[in-house]
């Protein structure tokens, strides 16, 4: 049952706690004290580093844990066409914590060309041994992070040439990937675990009068994205609940969506938290239809140090095969551990522990991991 292709029997979300080094480095950069070469030389070092750690724990991909970056999203959405970086008059509300009020506001049409992380892809893959995973943010948080009059008329006067706009983007960032290099891409989405959430659905339909349509919209985006995806490409989802400082902001199990995002938006696996009763149970993965598609089992908290034992993640799985075969489920930290560059509320030496025990639970489930 060993998978040869993504995703995989032991994999992980994307993001890692950013390094001293990293750290330091940023805060230099942000004094003048180093410029952006210097900065850059930094990150270099540090992500074969982490790179060669993914290694040796034995997972079979890569991720450059997003060192480069500040935001999981905001940095990606700041180099589209189109976007600019805005100061917010707050940042995003989590439960105990607000994040710094950052955002991105439309001043043109949105489009992908010359993006900076397809020079970061390029540069994971020629230091990666094993498969390089890239992670973007996926085309829905774009317009569910919009502020309430994000759209400018003059840009959008109607709103559907904005969707029809951001599938293409996504489409050609796809294909600029690709060519690129990449077989594993990855699309991190809060947008399906907010429409889970009655208090961030109600929330929503204050802001949006489309509020209640928002699957379909998103639905026919998402696969306007993947249109062209070539057949030797993986693209997958992770459905985040929110992950700042180790803590959150969605709840609700994935049952009002299921159906639709496992069935009807065509990725080829699904990434999603199962770490915590905030997501429900097991039951929606009645809805993964029969074949290709695969879900990840986030079973493996980020937000703490604390060790899982190995026969508890084992029992879940096995409570999970009530409604999906074994052979389509993986296993996985339920997020990445430093969605921001602030990073989760755990040490480096915890979250390879993590790493490595998933690696050996997945091979003992699986077979060789």
């Amino acid at each position: 049952m060993e998978r040869t292709k993504p995703p995989y029997r032991a994999d992980h979300v994307g993001s890692i706690l950013r390094s001293d080094a990293i750290h330091a480095a940023r805060t230099k950069r942000e004094k003048g004290e180093i410029d952006a070469a210097g900065l850059k030389a930094v990150e270099d070092r540090e992500i074969e580093k982490i790179v060669r750690r993914q290694e040796e724990v034995g997972l079979k991909l890569a991720t450059d844990g997003e060192y480069r970056r500040s935001w999981w999203h905001m940095d990606f959405f700041w180099g589209l066409d189109g976007v600019e970086k805005v100061i917010l008059p707050h940042g995003i509300k989590f439960h105990g914590v607000e994040t710094r009020p950052e955002g991105y506001k439309i001043t043109g049409k949105v489009g992908f060309s010359n993006h900076p992380m397809l020079d970061h892809f390029r540069y994971l893959k020629s230091v990666a041994k094993v498969t390089p995973k890239m992670c973007i943010p996926a085309p829905p948080v774009m317009h569910f992070r919009l502020p309430k009059d994000g759209l400018p008329k003059n840009i959008y006067a109607n709103i559907d040439n904005f969707f029809a706009d951001l599938g293409d983007a996504y489409a050609k960032a796809v294909k600029g990937f690709y060519d690129a290099g990449c077989r594993y891409l990855q699309f991190d989405d809060v947008v399906w675990a907010y429409l889970c959430s009655p208090a961030e659905m109600e929330a929503a339909r204050q802001r949006m009068p489309m509020a209640d349509n928002l699957p379909q919209i998103y639905q026919d985006v998402i696969n306007t994205a993947l249109k062209a995806k070539p057949a030797d490409m993986t693209v997958t989802t992770h459905v985040c609940r929110g992950n700042f400082k180790s803590t959150w902001v969605s709840e609700g199990g994935y049952e009002p969506v299921a159906e639709r995002l496992l069935g009807g938006v065509n990725f080829d696996g699904y990434f999603l938290e199962y770490d915590t009763d905030r997501s429900g149970g097991f039951e929606p993965l009645r809805f993964l239809p029969k074949g290709n598609k695969s879900v990840v089992l986030g079973l493996v908290t980020s937000k703490s140090g604390t060790l899982e034992k190995k026969d508890d993640i084992k029992r879940r799985i096995d409570e999970a095969t009530k409604f999906a075969p074994l052979d389509q489920l993986c296993l996985s930290p339920q997020c990445g551990f430093a969605s921001t560059e602030e990073g989760n509320i755990l040490a480096e030496d915890q979250q390879w522990a993590k790493f490595r025990m998933i690696v050996e639970t997945a091979s003992e489930v699986w077979g060789r991991a």
